[in-house]
């Protein structure tokens, strides 16, 4: 019965000297040093009994308990037996009542500065908020990288024509927009407006003619135009060159300054001014349009325009508005490039030009039917 308590003292002992024995290192944190704790009263030391062997029975000698591992001095204060109570934080008040920066011994001040907002440092500006300045453009990103591996001589020169194989190359155009038999009271006879151009998308070479005529009188009016046309713009060109008119005689030269292009809602305009080897200013603007009915069937109004700054009797011109033309036509494209039409043509004379016709016997209005086909290449 002597034997029992000694045991479980023993156990008790053997069970808590791990406890002691681990490793508080990891709680002694950089700038985390806490306070010192206050000495403690020495404890007297309880004596151990011997142990004692039992006659009654041989069991093998235990051995003794380790000490139990004295805790580093900055983690005495762990041990909560031996603290003063009264110097311990209240449970109930909150962490910055019970304990603030300055009252920890040990932890520096500039170690928590940034809990301060006004030792913050200011933010810089980025994106969108920076001020407005006169700094120079970036350099474009270099975005040629086949440079890297191969000349770049041959680079370029491979650039150049890929360019013009994809859009920069040279093309070539001939449009007839009228070429057609003309029905009218008394005689019948025949029209054309055609163009032709040769160039890429902003330098063209040009080539314009037009003209009318009866079958048994011959050619009444013809003239050509060569132009060179500059783009100004996605969907106008600039145009400038000489026109020479072979009929009526006596033949004029003229010089040329115009323009042609897509107006808003696809209305084809052309306008020109023409300065002859005379000194007489003339002028011309012309407009149709493409009324879309069906896929293949195309109705086209058209209006043409003719003035004279001055008289001109030799060439049988008045002054001011001296000719135009309205007509209406209807195509039915076989192809895009191959459309015949029917339609009908008003021709009309104005002011002193009438009064040239009507004294050469003409006269100075006619309504024609036409019959002709409109085709390019």
């Amino acid at each position: 019965m002597r034997l029992a308590p000694l045991l479980a003292a023993t156990a008790a002992m053997a069970l808590t000297a791990p406890a002691f024995a681990q490793d508080h290192s990891m709680h002694n944190m950089p700038g985390m040093s806490m306070p010192a704790a206050q000495p403690q009263a020495a404890k007297p030391k309880a004596r151990k009994p011997a142990p004692r062997r039992s006659t009654a029975s041989a069991r093998p000698a235990r051995r003794a308990p380790p000490k139990p591992v004295q805790p580093p001095a900055a983690h005495q204060g762990h041990d909560m037996q031996g603290m003063d109570h009264s110097t311990m934080p209240s449970m109930s008040a909150s962490p910055s009542e019970a304990m603030g920066h300055d009252d920890m011994p040990g932890m520096e001040q500039n170690e928590h500065a940034s809990h301060d907002m006004s030792a913050m440092p200011a933010m810089q500006p980025t994106g969108t908020a920076l001020p407005a300045g006169n700094a120079a453009t970036p350099k474009p990103p270099m975005d040629h990288y086949a440079d890297r591996q191969f000349p770049p001589a041959e680079m370029a020169r491979s650039r150049e024509t890929m360019m013009a194989e994809g859009g920069g190359q040279t093309l070539s155009q001939v449009m007839f927009n009228l070429a057609e038999y003309q029905s009218r009271h008394g005689r019948d006879g025949y029209r054309w407006d055609g163009e032709a151009w040769f160039g890429g998308d902003i330098n063209r070479l040009t080539l314009k003619s037009e003209g009318e005529g009866a079958f048994r009188d011959g050619v009444e009016a013809a003239e050509i135009q060569a132009l060179y046309s500059r783009a100004i713009g996605p969907y106008f060109n600039l145009q400038a060159g000489m026109r020479y008119d072979f009929k009526p005689n006596p033949s004029r030269a003229y010089a040329v300054l115009g323009f042609e292009g897509l107006a808003p809602y696809w209305f084809e305009v052309e306008g020109a001014l023409f300065l002859s080897d005379k000194g007489d200013l003339l002028g011309r603007v012309e407009g149709y349009y493409d009324q879309r009915l069906t896929q293949r069937l195309v109705l086209q109004p058209r209006v043409e325009l003719n003035l004279a700054a001055q008289d001109v009797p030799e060439n049988r011109i008045g002054a001011g508005l001296s000719s135009a033309e309205l007509g209406l036509r209807l195509r039915y494209e076989i192809t895009r490039k191959f459309a015949p039409y029917v339609g009908v043509s008003y021709d009309a004379k104005s002011g002193r030009t009438a009064r040239y016709a009507r004294d050469d016997g003409d006269d100075p209005t006619s309504t024609s039917f036409v019959a002709g086909v409109r085709v390019w290449f």
